[in-house]
């Protein structure tokens, strides 16, 4: 059981877990999770981090949409964000890169969810490692982050 299933577990929130046989060849983890669990992709989210060079903030959005990078740096009050680097985000989060999930990190960072997942009544997120996502209502994830809804993709 991943850090993300104990959190949710000891939390008492309502979740499903989905396994697949990670392709170490896969372009996109994201997008692969959609394909081998026959996910539409607008319910598939990957974890994102970005850095101002002093903090890191997590962004949680569709796997088939880039984030805007403009659009979360304003909503974490920021002149400039970039994408953290991959080590980095590994270090901070306890989780390879592929299956850093938003939930049971090392250290809770500001997280932002894209406004999309509220027109679901359930998203997927990495459940801490590659081949494993959990599906969750948007809602009871945002509540265990202390995240707020906010559009962060590029249109």
């Amino acid at each position: 059981m991943t850090p993300a299933c104990r959190l949710l577990k000891s939390n008492k929130i309502e979740f499903s877990v989905h396994e697949y046989e990670h392709d170490s060849n896969a372009k996109s983890f994201g997008l692969e999770a959609a394909e081998k669990l026959n996910l539409d992709v607008r319910e598939v989210f990957k974890t994102l981090m970005v850095s101002d060079d002093k903090n890191y903030f997590v962004a949680v959005l569709p796997v088939n949409h880039q984030l805007n990078l403009k659009k979360v740096a304003t909503a974490f009050g920021c002149k400039k964000l970039q994408m953290a680097n991959p080590k980095d985000a590994e270090r901070l989060t306890g989780y390879l890169v592929g299956g850093i999930s938003p939930l049971g990190q090392k250290k809770r960072l500001k997280t932002v969810i894209d406004a999309s997942a509220q027109e679901f009544s359930k998203i997927y997120v990495s459940g801490g490692k590659r081949g494993l996502d959990i599906g969750l209502h948007p809602k009871d994830l945002a509540q265990l982050l202390n995240a707020q809804f906010v559009d962060v993709i590029d249109e």
